[in-house]
């Protein structure tokens, strides 16, 4: 028995769908250490109280599983010097809560001074990997961000 070419590509096709879970195909590869988000508003001024949101499910779909996590405010490109990152918190992640996949704090815009820039706030995850050998794990950390002006 001899199989056309386009026979075979949707055969392969449909092997990949099912073998692939339908969770991680909805998830970017630029989610993989977790999805920040900044309410009410992401422009801010000094002083002004916001809710900063972490979502860890995409992170686990790719194998991290997230252990600390840290955020900052950051100038993203073009940093003179003289605007270090401002750590906003250092958070752990609670395993056996109700939502384990799940980070939220609030906080307020810290009274820095801010330059005519374009900022972030960046989300820092640190996570376990094991070592090549089998060894005991080592930590790394990949970082995302979203953009906020500040006033």
């Amino acid at each position: 028995m001899q199989l056309s070419f386009p026979t075979v590509i949707a055969t392969l096709a449909a092997v990949f769908a099912v073998a692939t879970p339908a969770a991680a195909q909805a998830c970017a590869e630029a989610n993989r250490f977790g999805v920040v988000t900044i309410s009410p508003s992401t422009t801010l001024s000094p002083g002004e109280t916001f809710t900063v949101a972490a979502n860890f499910s995409c992170a686990v779909q790719f194998g991290i599983n997230p252990e600390f996590t840290d955020y900052y405010i950051e100038v993203p490109v073009g940093n003179n010097g003289f605007e270090p990152p401002i750590l906003l918190a250092r958070r752990t992640l609670n395993p056996s809560s109700a939502t384990p996949l799940l980070d939220s704090f609030t906080t307020q815009l810290p009274f820095a001074l801010y330059f005519n820039s374009s900022y972030v706030i960046v989300l820092d995850t640190t996570y376990p990997v094991n070592g090549s050998n089998g060894s005991p794990p080592y930590s790394v950390v990949g970082s995302v961000d979203n953009p906020i002006t500040i006033l």
